[in-house]
Parts: structure tokens; sequence; C-alpha cells
């Protein structure tokens, strides 16, 4: 199949009218969920979560949970809230309004398991961050929460070329981004760009999307761009990518992004890193889990 030419992928994401703005209510109601514990406004949480359906069920859901060891049943929101913490509340709320931008269509690739492997590298991302010191651990989770958005760009505006990539990448067992200079010539990371631009989502954010598989060509931001790239890789080797294992050896300590860390990081120094591994891996079944109370359904 011949790539598309950049003038045309531009001309394609100027005119995507078909993905909806991040929804009204996330951006409040992550206000509030981010106040210290003993400013929290309980009530304003309650009400904004009630402005929608979908989240109002999702959160009962979610709260009644085995996962959560509930012996009695949760019926109110409040109930629920006060149930699973502010916290657990914020990847809930963010993980449902992040699924109404997925494309409705049926199809493959399937977009929720992009949005599986985006939150699971924001929470990694946050973990990690307050692990090495880093100033902004939310900043890092909004990151990782959308540092594949160019993906659903994808899937969008080129869906059958898309579906080449994805297949081309799960046969051969190699990493997206290889499959996409491939077949497109060209990664999620550039059209996600495009998307971050015309959103207006801001330079720090913008440069996680482009370079987060390019951290050696970030030119701000570049401790952010780093902890993405090897928080995703953390998520991928784990089997919380894409749908299928990629067959390569990862080094970390050979990583682009590993180095920028090194060099602008002294929390990384200081890391334990065999406990920090050994932590990982229960906190990436503890994810595993949180993502299919989730997503199971949406």
């Amino acid at each position: 199949m011949s790539k598309i030419s950049m003038d045309a992928l531009h001309a394609k994401v100027e005119q995507l009218d078909s993905i909806p703005s991040i929804p009204a209510i996330l951006v409040p109601l992550l206000r509030c969920l981010d106040e210290p514990a003993e400013s929290v406004d309980v009530q304003r949480i309650i009400d904004l979560i009630g402005h929608d359906k979908s989240l109002t069920a999702q959160t009962l859901h979610m709260a009644n949970s085995p996962l959560f060891g509930r012996w009695q049943a949760i019926q109110t929101v409040r109930g629920a809230v006060l149930a699973l913490g502010t916290s657990r509340v914020r990847d809930l709320a963010t993980a449902c309004c992040l699924l109404k931008l997925a494309p409705k269509a049926g199809g493959h690739p399937d977009p929720r398991v992009f949005w599986e492997h985006s939150l699971s590298c924001a929470l990694v991302a946050r973990r990690f961050a307050r692990k090495i010191g880093y100033e902004d651990p939310e900043r890092a989770y909004i990151c990782g929460l959308l540092h594949d958005i160019g993906m659903i760009v994808n899937l969008m505006i080129i869906p059958e070329q898309f579906e080449e990539v994805t297949e081309l990448a799960a046969t051969e067992r190699i990493p997206m981004e290889e499959a996409e200079r491939k077949v497109l010539g060209f990664t999620h990371g550039f059209t996600g760009d495009l998307l971050a631009e015309h959103w207006k989502l801001g330079r720090p954010l913008q440069e996680v999307i482009r370079r987060h598989h390019d951290v050696q060509y970030a030119t701000e931001s570049r401790s952010l761009v780093a902890l993405v790239n090897i928080s995703d890789l953390l998520c991928r080797v784990r089997g919380m990518g894409y749908g299928y294992l990629e067959n390569r050896v990862v080094d970390l300590a050979a990583e682009a992004g590993w180095q920028v860390l090194a060099d602008e990081s002294p929390g990384l120094q200081r890391l334990d890193w065999e406990r920090f591994t050994f932590e990982l891996d229960a906190y990436i079944k503890e994810v595993s889990q949180l993502i299919a109370v989730l997503f199971r359904f949406q």
C-alpha cells in the first residue's frame, strides 16, 4: 500500500470533526480529586459524577467489584466515592471519559486496547515519577495517559493503512512504531502531535506525544519525555502493550530515555532498581486487575 503524503495527512487531521473534545466534566472533576485530602470537597465530586450516567454506573460497579473485597452492596455514589478513595475515582473518571473519544464503530484494531495500555502507562509513570523524585507526578500521569493519542487519530483518518500496521506488528512481533515506519513512513507520535497542537494541549505534553519513541530528539521537557518513554517500555515488556508480545529484549540502561533520566534526575541514581522492579511486578498485576474492572462493561 502506498504511503500517504504529508499534505494529505495534514488535511485529514485538520478535518477531524468527529473526534470530540475531552469531556467537559473531566477537568473540574480532576481538579477536585487533586485537592489535598483535608481540602477535598466530597459533595462536589459526587455532584460531578452524578451528571454523567455512564460514570455513575461505572463508579458503583467498581466499588462493588470483588477486587476491593466489599461484603455489603454499595448503592450510592457517596458510598462508592468514600469506599474507593479519590485516587481510584480519578483513574476511573479519566478512563470513562477517554473511552468516549474512541471511534464507535467496531473492527480491528480495538481502540480499547490502546486506552488500556495508555492507562497502565499513566499509572506506572506516576509511580515511577514519585520514586525518582520528579517534581510533578500528576503531569507524568496525564502525559502517560495521552502519549498514544496519535493511534486514535490513525484509526480515524487512515483506518485501512493502520489495520495493516497492526497486523504487521502482531505478525512479526515488532514494536508498533517500527511497523508504522515500514507501512506509513511516520509514527503515531507525528499524528498525535498534530492533534495536540489542534487541541492546544501545551508544549510539554505535545513534546511527549511527539517524542516518546525518539527521546534523543526531544528539545523540551526532556525528563518528562524520558519518564514516559521508560514507563511505556516497562508496561510493554510486562504484557501491558497492544495485545501482543513484542519479540525484543530491553536493556533499560542502554535506552535513550534512561540515559536522559540518569543525567537530569538525581533521584534515579538513588533508586533501588531491584526493589523497584519487584514492587513494579506486583503493581502491574494490580493495574491489570483495575483495568479489567474499568473496561469490562464499557
